[in-house]
């Protein structure tokens, strides 16, 4: 199965573009390769991009200490685990307090880093970071793989705690919903929200349907449109049925 995921506010589609890149920043940074530390730094830069958001740090202490009360009024009851409540509760509890203590702007540290920065401004020029534009990066490159992991590493971990708070925010969301099959006949879907109140879908498609979803949504509507890539021609609307996993997920 392909699992396809769709913000439906501003604030998810963020934290789906952190989540993303966190992910790509911790894939290179564990290869061995200089050039995959390279592609792990140009992944920091945009993690310091994205999570300049003034109000990020913020959001996401907001919505953890909503998600606390929301679990808290659990306690009583019979079909949960305490324990694996417990470990949720203690979780968020850590990660608040680690977001809290996070003294300025998101990613300060960095941009203070005038190395990093030069780096960085060279990036956004094609071929900006040859050797002969940036001999001390190219030295950098050739350091040992510990001495590149160590250093973005460190380079990292003011964002760590933005990291964890996203986790656990996208994990409560990705849990919230209800799984239905649903099917898009001759490739089209529609389902009127009547009321519903979503911030993602997710659609999960099964590897056999050589198509991809192209999903537009508002308060009122929701339209999927599965299509095909054939050669350099548009994407076209499949003519068969297809059957796909929609779920709503909202916390």
């Amino acid at each position: 199965m392909i699992s396809y995921e769709y913000p439906l506010s501003e604030r998810i589609r963020t934290l789906l573009r952190l989540d993303d890149l966190y992910d790509r920043v911790r894939y290179f940074t564990d290869k061995a390769d200089p050039q995959e530390h390279h592609v792990a730094l140009l992944c920091l830069f945009e993690i310091l991009e994205v999570a300049g958001r003034a109000d990020l740090k913020s959001d996401l202490l907001q919505e953890l200490e909503r998600q606390k009360h929301s679990l808290e009024s659990l306690r009583e009851n019979p079909g949960i685990s305490q324990e694996a409540l417990d470990s949720v509760l203690w979780e968020i509890d850590s990660t608040s307090s680690r977001l809290f203590q996070m003294p300025g702007k998101v990613g300060q540290e960095l941009r203070e880093n005038e190395w990093l920065m030069s780096i960085k401004q060279r990036t956004n020029i094609p071929g900006g970071v040859c050797e002969f534009d940036l001999p001390s990066y190219h030295y950098w490159l050739h350091q040992s793989t510990e001495q590149h992991r160590h250093d973005l590493e460190s380079w990292l971990a003011p964002f760590l705690p933005i990291r964890d708070g996203i986790a656990i925010v996208l994990r409560l969301l990705r849990e919230s919903g209800k799984v239905s099959i649903q099917t898009a006949v001759q490739g089209v879907y529609q389902q009127m929200m009547a009321g519903r109140i979503a911030q993602m879908l997710r659609i999960r498609l099964h590897r056999d349907y050589h198509c991809v979803p192209e999903i537009s949504a508002n308060k009122y509507a929701l339209n999927i449109r599965f299509t095909v890539q054939e050669g350099e021609q548009r994407p076209r609307v499949i003519e068969s049925n297809v059957e796909f996993e929609l779920t709503f997920c909202n916390l």
